[in-house]
């Protein structure tokens, strides 16, 4: 969900609450809950945050838009993230120079370039940053945290 101030990202599991409030201004990440989401936000489908990054007119935002199926490992689900859209925390670009303009142009096209390569991996169920030998040498604790905290 998107309005002028926040960005919100809702997740789509069954029970799940919870809601990522992105503050657009102070660049802030909190938790909140879905009726936090005013009704007056923009809706769109993603399927995941690939991550954010400074360039000339701020900070941005990329999130993954589409993705295929490319396997399973142990029954979980393996994607492929296949594109991409690039969304700018500002919402205008009047405090830039026609220089800087002409930058932030240059390296969102970049930015477009290395996202168009393949490449971009996920799984929302199994940890494909750690190899199998490293997972089955870890400790109980380790297994037993979440994606996120490893």
């Amino acid at each position: 969900h998107t309005t002028p101030e926040k960005f919100y990202v809702e997740a789509c599991d069954d029970g799940a609450d919870d809601v990522l409030a992105i503050d657009r201004v102070s660049t802030e990440v909190t938790l909140t809950v879905k009726k936090d989401v005013p009704p007056s936000a923009v809706t769109r489908p993603i399927f995941g945050i690939l991550g954010t990054i400074r360039l000339v007119a701020g900070t941005y935002l990329i999130v993954i838009t589409k993705k295929k199926k490319v396997g399973e490992i142990f029954s979980h689900a393996i994607w492929k993230a296949t594109d991409f859209d690039i969304l700018s925390y500002k919402k205008t670009m009047l405090h830039l120079t026609d220089i800087q303009l002409q930058d932030n142009k240059v390296f969102l096209s970049m930015l477009n370039h290395v996202l168009s390569v393949d490449g971009f991996y996920f799984s929302t169920t199994y940890d494909l940053t750690h190899t199998l030998q490293r997972l089955a040498n870890t400790s109980p604790e380790f297994q037993e945290m979440s994606l996120l905290e490893r």
